[in-house]
């Protein structure tokens, strides 16, 4: 049986897994799975914060896993949702987040951010935090 090497899905993979590690380091977690978990809640969040012309400049810098995972469940109807509150933010992080109890949404939320602003350019950061409100821009460290 011949061993297929497909480069782009190996790369992805490669890249995927350093997003989540890079997750895990940052919030403390035991596992790859609860780190899969903050990375996958807190970028649903943020996404469904964000216009979706903004949602999809940044989905177009993550990992295509990644990227999958991200447009997991999403429509345009009703976004940017009216989350202004850095409760509120982490309320919607949280409630993705009962699998992963053990896992503080807010530090989800940080650990995901540093991540980010390490893998995306800056640029897209600066339009990312600039359709934030403030209490939750707080949370980019």
């Amino acid at each position: 049986m011949t061993d297929l090497n497909i480069s782009g899905l190996d790369q992805t993979i490669h890249k995927t897994n350093e997003w989540i590690d890079d997750v895990k380091n940052e919030i403390g977690c035991m596992s790859r799975d609860e780190a899969y978990r903050a990375l996958s809640s807190t970028l649903h969040a943020l996404r469904d914060r964000l216009i979706p012309e903004e949602a999809i400049q940044l989905a177009a810098q993550l990992p295509l896993l990644i990227r999958g995972m991200y447009y997991d469940g999403y429509t345009l109807s009703g976004k940017p949702i009216p989350v202004r509150r850095k409760d509120e933010f982490l309320d919607l992080i949280g409630s993705e987040l009962t699998m992963a109890p053990e896992i503080d949404p807010e530090d989800a939320a940080k650990g995901v951010f540093s991540v980010l602003e390490r893998r995306v350019s800056k640029g897209e950061i600066d339009d990312i935090k600039s359709q934030l409100p403030e209490e939750i821009k707080e949370l980019w460290q």
